[in-house]
């Protein structure tokens, strides 16, 4: 069976659409079609291509690694690590440094008579008249001259002023059932954080740091709240729904 099939496959098992795969995983529905039909061409690169497979068979419940070697049997094999020598060593050697040519002592010679000529010329015009010269430097804050521009005071920011939110350091999952269904909710490393029936009128909250999934058997009978904001009954269809949240999300919701 070959990738695209077994995608397919998997999916309709797990009773999910096209639609919610490209939900959960941000992945163009015309691109998850194409993958199915052996397609790979969208993706953008073999690259893209391995993390399309990974996301996918996550969200349908499969091992992601069997079918990303078979992509790679099929597509040159996977890419080999480059050492940083190798990344950073020039594909053709420097070229030697030219043989040095010999001083010009000619030119050396005529270039250390005109300093000599130029600095005595420089002394002559310098003492003219027999006068005493002074250099009169102007001085900031002495009669005459004119004084440092002041600097700035550096400014503050307005009390009350608007204050970047800082970035959430957890997810948090609120679940009220309107109808009688089954909930199956994981955390982080997928440890269970319950899993049973909820009838109509009861209300769950849940947390993680990292990830939380849930699978719900009746999606159209439930509400759900991501990070405090109300994301409303997630499907009306009938099937199995399968989401997953971090403490971006939600993001595209």
């Amino acid at each position: 069976m070959s990738i695209g099939e077994t995608l397919a496959k998997e999916r309709q098992r797990a009773g999910l659409t096209l639609t919610q795969v490209s939900l959960q995983t941000r992945i163009r529905e015309t691109v998850i079609r194409g993958m199915e039909q052996d397609d790979f061409s969208a993706c953008g690169g073999n690259f893209y291509a391995r993390g399309h497979i990974r996301s996918i068979a996550r969200v349908i419940g499969i091992d992601p690694e069997p079918l990303v070697r078979d992509f790679d049997e099929s597509h040159g094999g996977a890419p080999q690590p480059v050492s940083a020598i190798s990344a950073f060593e020039p594909e053709q050697p420097v070229a030697a440094f030219r043989e040095r040519r010999s001083p010009n002592w000619s030119a050396a010679m005529a270039l250390a008579l005109a300093l000599v000529v130029i600095y005595g010329v420089v002394q002559i015009v310098g003492s003219g008249g027999g006068g005493e010269q002074r250099t009169a430097r102007q001085v900031a804050g002495t009669p005459g001259g004119q004084a440092a521009a002041p600097k700035p005071a550096p400014t503050t920011p307005k009390a009350g002023g608007p204050v970047a939110a800082a970035p959430r350091k957890n997810v948090e999952l609120r679940l009220k059932a309107k109808r009688t269904t089954w909930v199956n909710v994981r955390g982080d490393k997928g440890r269970e954080l319950f899993s049973g029936m909820l009838r109509s009128g009861d209300s769950k909250r849940w947390t993680a740091k990292k990830k939380i999934s849930i699978v719900i058997g009746n999606p159209s009978g439930v509400r759900l709240a991501v990070n405090g904001k109300d994301l409303g009954t997630p499907s009306n269809g009938g099937g199995v729904l399968r989401l997953s949240f971090d403490p971006r999300d939600p993001e595209a919701a």
